[in-house]
C-alpha cells in the first residue's frame, strides 16, 4: 500500500537521492527521456538535508521504499543551488493576475519524481495534494518548471491543476514555468 506523507528522517533523503539518480537524465536514454521524462538538477544529500530541516519534503512510499517525492524549495535554499536559484530569480520577476511574484509568498516545487513501476498510477496529484495540504495556509502558490521536452511531466502538472505562466531558456533547453494558484 502506498503510503504519502512528509520526511521524517535521513533514510528518506537517502531514498529520494536513490530515486533521483535513477531518473536523472544523464542517466537514462533520449528515447526514455522522451516516453518516461527525466529530472535535470542533482542534489547532494547534505542539501536534501537542509531542505528538510526549513521545510520537510513530500514523499510516497512502499514499506520503507521512497515510490515518489516532491521536493519542497523555499526561498531560504534559494541560493544554495545554482539551478534553483535561477529557478527562483526567473519566477521573481513572472507576473500572475498583474502582480510579480517576487511580491507574493510563493513555495516552489524542487523536483517532482515518481519510479517507473508507479507511473500512471495518480501518485503525482496524490503527492501535489499532500502537499497542498501540508502548505496552503503559508503560501499563496506553488510554483515550478518544466522542461518543454518532458511533455509527460507537463501534462501530469495541468492535470494537478497547474498553468502555464512564462517560459525561460537555460542550460540549452526551454522550460515552462507552471504555477497552482492555492488562493
Amino acid at each position: 500500500m502506498v503510503e504519502i506523507k512528509r520526511v521524517t528522517d535521513v533514510s528518506e533523503l537517502e531514498g529520494i537521492q536513490e530515486l533521483q539518480k535513477q531518473n536523472l537524465r544523464k542517466y537514462i536514454s533520449s528515447e526514455e527521456a522522451l516516453v518516461e521524462g527525466f529530472l535535470t538538477a542533482e542534489y547532494t544529500l547534505d542539501f536534501l538535508e537542509r531542505m528538510h530541516t526549513i521545510e520537510s519534503s513530500i514523499i510516497a512510499k512502499v514499506g520503507e521504499t521512497v515510490i515518489g517525492y516532491a521536493l519542497v524549495s523555499t526561498k531560504k535554499v534559494r541560493k544554495e543551488h545554482d539551478l534553483l536559484n535561477d529557478l527562483f530569480n526567473t519566477i521573481d520577476v513572472c507576473a500572475y493576475n498583474g502582480i510579480q511574484l517576487k511580491n507574493v509568498n510563493y513555495v516552489v516545487v524542487g523536483q517532482l519524481c515518481v519510479a517507473k513501476d508507479y507511473r500512471g498510477q495518480g501518485l503525482v496529484q496524490l503527492l501535489y495534494n499532500h502537499f497542498k495540504d501540508c502548505l496552503h495556509d503559508q503560501y499563496d502558490y506553488l510554483v515550478t518548471d518544466v522542461a518543454k521536452d518532458n511533455v509527460r511531466s507537463l501534462k501530469a502538472h495541468q492535470k494537478t491543476g497547474f498553468q502555464v505562466i512564462s517560459e525561460l531558456e537555460y542550460g540549452g533547453f526551454g522550460w515552462d514555468i507552471v504555477l497552482w494558484d492555492w488562493r
